[in-house]
């Protein structure tokens, strides 16, 4: 059949839209809410888990999680004393390329290797090392680009001993990510050169393990970030800070803020909770003010999730627990079909990864009706180490970072 040039174009659009649309391409994917837009994915898992499609030796010692864009996977590890870049086929999970970026720093807690989740955007990957060093390299073959080390040039600094955890944040041709200390929070960067283009002045927190969101609170998009002593929001164009909130955090605070309808959930570990706060702007000026606060969910650092209005996650010493996201209230709480660890969210499921022992995954309904199993497996060749990467489903297919191997399995219905 005579296809015309005019007929062609929609047609690809409408490729490219799908292909970017199974993309995961940074930390907690496309939005950074860890909620994957993907269905028709098994409901249910077969006795030992779905079908085990590749599995991938060599990616070095760490708890970095993978990206996942036009058709690679993306993630980094130590490899002797090295940090190590690498990318994959998603095909088969054979190595592309491998590019070594830095010494590895193993004079933190917990120094089997980096923590951060690339982010891939156009034609180029960006990394956190550990120590601090940002870096940007070629997507095709893995050049280094440019680095950047926040400690020795932008006055760096973290709120406790076990390294930078965060993701960068790629956003309007800039790097952005929290370097903490007395020269300023958070930081942008020219996505090309790695020049600094601001560094916020009203804020100068030490640094936390979270990673910065884009969010739109009181129609204005902002940047928002927690700390051990704030949330707060800051200006894309200049990096004035628009709003901070004090929130004390004890020890570390790890989880990635969630937005929602102008309101801001924040939660951290070491028996703190969680807090949520309404941004409101009058004329020129934005103001928080606390809805509640409460210690339903204390998380350490697994990750807490929204599906509609419910949020998701392990809060140490309840257990996983269902909480109602406008006021607060735990709607359900399950501390005995599993330990603690992290999730994330598919085709209306939630997939939950505990974090020692066995490893163990188990699929339940996310749903306020209760812990509603549907399926789970123990991962093969488990390490000694704590499983904390996150699960990551795209392109129908599960991800699972242990140590030195990645495995994938196959979500789709047969």
């Amino acid at each position: 059949m005579k296809m015309s040039m005019r007929s062609l174009v929609p047609a690809a659009c409408l490729i490219a839209l799908v292909s970017a649309l199974a993309d995961w391409p940074q930390w907690h994917g496309p939005n950074r809410d860890n909620v994957s837009s993907e269905t028709g994915l098994l409901q249910s898992w077969p006795e030992g888990g779905p079908p085990l499609l590749w599995k991938s030796a060599g990616r070095g010692g760490g708890y970095s999680g993978p990206a996942i864009s036009g058709g690679r996977v993306y993630s980094l590890g130590y490899r002797e004393a090295d940090e190590v870049v690498w990318a994959l086929d998603a095909k088969d999970g054979k190595e592309i390329w491998s590019t070594k970026t830095l010494q590895a720093n193993t004079e933190m807690g917990y120094p089997e290797g980096p923590r951060c989740t690339p982010t891939v955007d156009g034609d180029h990957v960006y990394v956190l090392s550990a120590g601090g060093n940002l870096a940007c390299l070629e997507k095709a073959g893995g050049k280094l680009v440019w680095q950047v080390d926040l400690v020795k040039n932008h006055g760096g600094k973290m709120m406790s001993g076990w390294g930078y955890s965060e993701s960068p944040l790629v956003d309007g041709g800039r790097v952005i990510v929290t370097p903490g200390g007395p020269q300023g929070t958070m930081a942008a960067f020219e996505a090309g050169s790695g020049k600094l283009v601001w560094q916020t002045k009203e804020i100068t927190d030490q640094a936390a393990y979270s990673s910065i969101v884009i969010a739109t609170l009181a129609k204005t998009p902002q940047y928002v970030q927690i700390t051990d002593a704030h949330v707060f929001g800051v200006s894309p164009a200049d990096g004035k800070v628009l709003w901070r909130a004090a929130r004390a955090g004890r020890t570390a605070v790890v989880p990635t803020p969630i937005w929602h309808d102008d309101h801001v959930y924040v939660t951290s570990g070491y028996g703190v909770g969680c807090n949520l706060f309404k941004v409101t702007k009058t004329g020129a000026a934005f103001s928080a003010q606390q809805v509640y606060a409460n210690r339903d969910m204390v998380n350490h650092h697994g990750g807490v999730l929204r599906v509609g209005g419910h949020l998701y996650g392990y809060s140490d010493g309840k257990g996983w627990i269902c909480q109602d996201f406008k006021t607060g209230t735990t709607l359900w709480a399950e501390r005995r079909k599993l330990g603690k660890g992290s999730l994330t969210c598919a085709d209306s499921h939630l997939i939950l990864r505990y974090e020692s022992g066995p490893g163990t995954m188990v699929l339940i309904k996310a749903t306020p009706e209760g812990f509603q199993e549907t399926g789970r497996f123990d991962p093969p060749d488990r390490s000694n180490k704590n499983s904390w990467p996150h699960p990551v489903v795209c392109d129908g297919r599960l991800y699972v970072r242990d140590q030195d191997i990645l495995l994938c399995y196959d979500l789709k219905p047969r």
